[in-house]
């Protein structure tokens, strides 16, 4: 039991810091807050992301690359530039690394506004954090898994951020309806909505790319919306004007 409570907090608290931080706030700026606050979720960011930590900057810049060249060649994660999900994943990786190590031209379009804080992505992506991460996974797991079974757990907890990354990039350019006929992929998979934090509202996402709410229909609840707008409420982030509405942006 504290093995999956201990996954399941893990999946929902790293989900959160992808979705609200890396991608809402780093790629679109759908909000804004204060440094100290930028801070705060920066850290926040990397102790829920763990072992699978993602340059906030990094991710910002490559998922912009991503709605610029939506499965075109240039596109950092287009299923059809891949045949499978693991190539899919592998490519990524190579494309997130150029753009982290700066080993990539990238357009000065891309890189407006990103949040950035080089000492807490370096000690993020060092190999021995990264490993320490997973010895302490590896630990936990042996001090409270009452089954050999609770063990299949552990890879996908390792991998976390990249699990849901191929979870959208791959089956949300695959599979699922859509609300808005569109010259790319992008995919509803309306039933994931809770335990995607809305992420799955893909062919929403991809029309409005700076909305804070990824929901469209009344029955796709975006839970990550209201915790928005408390925050804007708490005046821990300020709402862009354009981000309440439907609006069309591009970079």
């Amino acid at each position: 039991m504290i093995i999956l409570v201990f996954f399941v907090a893990h999946w929902f608290l790293s989900l959160f810091a992808q979705t609200f931080f890396l991608h809402r706030y780093a790629s679109h700026r759908a909000f804004t807050m204060s440094k100290p606050w930028e801070r705060f979720f920066y850290l926040f960011s990397f102790f829920a992301q763990g072992s699978s930590y993602l340059s906030p900057r990094a991710y910002a810049i490559m998922h912009r690359m991503h709605h610029a060249f939506t499965d075109t060649d240039q596109d950092p994660h287009s299923p059809k530039q891949a045949s499978n999900a693991f190539l899919l994943m592998w490519k990524t990786r190579k494309v997130y690394s150029d753009i982290y190590q700066e080993r990539m031209d990238v357009e000065s379009r891309f890189l407006k506004n990103v949040p950035d804080w080089r000492l807490v992505d370096r000690i993020g992506d060092a190999w021995i954090v990264r490993i320490a991460w997973v010895a302490f996974y590896l630990v936990f797991y042996i001090l409270f898994a009452t089954s050999p079974w609770l063990y299949i757990l552990l890879p996908f907890q390792i991998v976390m951020g990249p699990l849901h990354g191929v979870i959208i990039n791959w089956y949300a350019h695959k599979y699922g309806s859509v609300n808005y006929q569109m010259s790319n992929t992008s995919r509803n998979m309306s039933p994931l909505g809770l335990v995607m934090m809305g992420e799955n509202f893909h062919n929403n996402h991809h029309k409005y790319p700076s909305s804070i709410n990824f929901g469209v229909k009344w029955y796709e609840i975006d839970p990550v919306y209201p915790i928005i707008r408390v925050f804007s409420w708490l005046r821990i982030v300020k709402v862009n004007p354009n981000s309440s509405k439907r609006v069309v942006t591009e970079f």
